[in-house]
């Protein structure tokens, strides 16, 4: 079975292979030069994004490489271990108590355990464990979602949001204005949350989920 990251690995190979960037294999092959970019290969709600048949279509033309060539490329990303990295990670419950986090919502303290997890572009990423079943149907007991502090936050966006009075909660970001912060629960049977931003410690996009 093909995995997501071999064939954006064996894509980033095809590259390497005839001397070209991923964003430059995109140009020559007459597509957006971010096709192959990183940030377009999971979505905001984490899910992966695969390139698609007519992507890869056009760059086996426009480097003249065969299918048979990118599958050896598959094959050999197959073969390859996965790089990882440690993370730091506290359980969800834990989030709500004071000294894990500075004041950009950044961890810090001794209390964090670690967790590896595929090598990712952004180091300041960290995981929260979820508790309990407030979360589901989306987001189950024993889930672990990866946050990035320092991903810019748009509408639409699963987010955690932390308060100053330590409150932690996973929404999606309705709405943000000058004074507030519109958030819509994931669960059904738990009211959305309109809160002043003067009450909001920080606010953090979720880009990945164990599910």
């Amino acid at each position: 079975m093909l995995s997501h990251d071999q064939i954006w690995g064996a894509i980033d190979a095809l590259a390497d292979r005839y001397k070209m960037t991923p964003s430059g294999l995109a140009k020559r092959a007459g597509l957006d030069a971010t096709t192959f970019n990183r940030s377009k290969r999971v979505g905001a709600d984490g899910r992966e994004r695969w390139p698609s048949t007519e992507s890869l279509a056009k760059i086996l033309v426009a480097t003249g490489a065969s299918l048979d060539e990118f599958m050896s490329l598959v094959a050999n990303m197959g073969r390859r271990a996965v790089r990882q990295r440690t993370i730091p990670i506290i359980g969800f419950a834990q989030a709500g108590t004071g000294g894990f986090f500075d004041d950009a919502g950044l961890p810090q303290g001794p209390g964090w355990d670690e967790v590896a997890f595929p090598d990712v572009v952004d180091d300041r990423v960290y995981a929260l464990e979820i508790n309990g079943d407030s979360m589901m149907p989306l987001y189950r007991d024993g889930d672990t979602i990866i946050v990035s502090p320092l991903a810019p936050v748009r509408r639409g966006d699963r987010v955690v949001v932390r308060t100053v009075d330590g409150e932690v909660m996973a929404k999606e970001l309705k709405r943000k204005t000058l004074k507030t912060v519109e958030l819509a629960s994931l669960n059904p049977d738990h009211p959305d949350r309109v809160l002043p931003l003067s009450e909001v410690s920080f606010i953090a996009r979720v880009i990945w989920a164990s599910q």
